[in-house]
Parts: C-alpha cells; structure tokens; sequence
C-alpha cells in the first residue's frame, strides 16, 4: 500500500475501499458513520489485507 492510499485511508475511508468490493464499502461506511477512528482502521486493514 503506496502513501497516497494511506492518505486516502485516513481523509476518506470509504472511498479508500471502492476497489475492495460492496462489502467492504458497505462495512466501512458503517464504521465510519460510528466514529471517524472505527473508519480509518478498518479501511487500513482491508487495504493491507493480501490477496
């Protein structure tokens, strides 16, 4: 994961994700509606999760 998807991750979670699938997108629009910090390591997790 580049620096720019690590920015990303942080100002917008959601969009971070739009590559991983619905469920990811699904999943961290909820954390991030729960809490700004739920967001963010959610979306830094899946991001670094290897396929």
């Amino acid at each position: 994961m580049g620096c720019g998807r690590t920015l990303l991750c942080i100002i917008l979670p959601p969009l971070a994700v739009m590559d991983k699938g619905c469920g990811s997108i699904v999943l961290i629009s909820l954390l991030t509606l729960a809490g700004w910090v739920p967001g963010v390591i959610g979306a830094l997790v899946i991001n670094n999760r290897a396929k």
